[in-house]
């Protein structure tokens, strides 16, 4: 099943209408960059479809520091743009003031929530995701040893490592589940360098599959696990073809979906606070023509009758965001 497959019925959750945008709409990239290959380039994706499919247009920008997130949500809500898509967590406090100031404008959160009419939050059951590939990094690894790498040391970035951490230790209690974050400032996301030190250290310490949920960072983590033939997992986007035959899988997010979803019905955009998980869809692992060849059929049987057990109930994935703890390490 192709990542698009896995996360279409996001669309269909977020109940949206198949409206036409009355203006142009607009999406604002958090820091990293539109082409990182993850987070902000499934935004983009979603935003090219839109386009694709409608022949409209649309306006974007990359941010180049913090204090651009103001400037260019008001700049765009004045500019009469409607929805205005944003990604990441980090433009919460900054929306929460504009949205109040341009009532007519709709915006769209990806990664937050902000209680406001005009307003649509989406987040994502992360965690939910992440014990699926949690599993398979433990049902794939040789050594009984995974690896996690996060980029800024966040609750929302914890949510990943415990989540994939539960996953592992689901499979074998005696997983040793390695964990590093790149830094606890905003550079932590777009630092390729240190994510392959941090990789080649967890891989001096017995890691032959390494989950990395750190942005562009990410791909430095990918790298390096291609270069000492271990296995990776990536995240948000499907990156399994980053290093075919040897990205065991990607835990993908239905970021596409949200950006298009919101694009399509323009000013009808329907507001409020969505949460999307494995039950919507909105979260998933990757599988493709890139890693058949690396997950087993016991693998597959395995994470959807765990998949099926957490959609259900009867698997109870802790949510770190909760409480700010794991009960697993």
């Amino acid at each position: 099943m192709t990542n698009t497959q896995k996360v279409l019925g996001a669309a269909a959750a977020l109940a949206l209408t198949g409206g036409t945008a009355l203006a142009d709409p607009a999406l604002i990239y958090d820091l990293g960059g539109k082409y990182d290959k993850s987070f902000n380039e499934a935004a983009f994706n979603g935003a090219e479809r839109w386009k694709a499919e409608t022949g409209g247009t649309y306006r974007e920008i990359e941010l180049q520091s913090e204090a651009q997130r103001e400037q260019a949500l008001r700049r765009f809500a004045e500019a009469g743009l409607n929805p205005i898509a944003m990604t990441g967590f980090a433009f919460k406090s900054v929306l929460e003031e504009v949205a109040a100031d341009y009532p007519d404008t709709k915006f769209e959160i990806i990664d937050d929530l902000v209680d406001a009419p005009n307003v649509r939050s989406i987040v994502f059951a992360e965690h939910e995701g992440s014990y699926l590939v949690g599993m398979m990094a433990a049902m794939a690894s040789k050594s009984n040893t995974v690896g996690f790498v996060g980029g800024m040391d966040i609750p929302l970035i914890r949510k990943f490592a415990c989540g994939y951490a539960q996953g592992a230790k689901a499979v074998d209690p005696e997983t040793t589940v390695l964990q590093n974050m790149t830094g606890t400032t905003a550079e932590a996301w777009a630092d390729p360098v240190k994510g392959s030190e941090l990789a080649r250290a967890q891989i001096g310490q017995g890691a032959d599959v390494i989950f990395a949920a750190a942005g562009t960072t990410g791909l430095g983590v990918l790298q390096a696990a291609a270069d000492e033939g271990i296995l990776s997992i990536g995240v948000d986007s499907n990156q399994n073809h980053l290093h075919p035959g040897q990205v065991l899988t990607s835990m993908v997010k239905g970021v596409d979906v949200a950006v298009y979803s919101a694009f399509k019905a323009g000013d009808a955009l329907e507001t409020g606070m969505f949460r999307l998980g494995l039950a919507e869809d909105g979260v998933g692992y990757a599988m493709d023509d890139n890693n058949k060849d690396l997950v087993t059929p016991e693998m597959i049987d395995a994470v959807e009758a765990a998949k099926a057990k957490i959609i259900s109930g009867e698997i109870a994935v802790h949510d770190y965001m909760s409480d700010n703890t794991c009960p697993v390490k």
